[in-house]
């Protein structure tokens, strides 16, 4: 918590709600009087595969949502208008679900235990 907190040190009192991103971890939570969102990610999600994201509402309205879209016809454009090298790979891996929501917080927790 105290990380959390200090990551929050500098938001300004009248602001109530954050939303935040790169964990690809959908999750709604409050933490010190103020409510933490972060939608989840399109590409490499955790948990599920789609379209992550998050519908905020009236007060501490949050809705966190997932939309279905062809991965398979993604990775196929990723592949072919790329200039990325690999990129058919790279889509492969980035836009299917192959980590489970657990697998992603025991290697969050095991880095923010081992952060150098």
């Amino acid at each position: 918590m105290a990380r959390r907190r200090a990551a929050l040190s500098t938001v300004d009192d009248t602001v109530t709600t954050v939303v935040c991103g790169h964990t690809h971890m959908p999750f709604v939570r409050l933490v010190d009087r103020r409510l933490v969102v972060n939608p989840g990610s399109v590409g490499m999600p955790y948990g599920s595969v789609g379209a992550h994201w998050a519908l905020l509402g009236p007060g501490t309205t949050v809705a966190l949502r997932r939309t279905a879209y062809d991965i398979e016809a993604a990775c196929a454009r990723i592949a072919a208008e790329s200039g990325y090298p690999d990129a058919a790979r790279w889509a492969d891996d980035y836009l299917h679900a192959r980590g489970s929501d657990a697998e992603a917080l025991e290697a969050f927790h095991a880095r923010a235990a081992n952060p150098g």
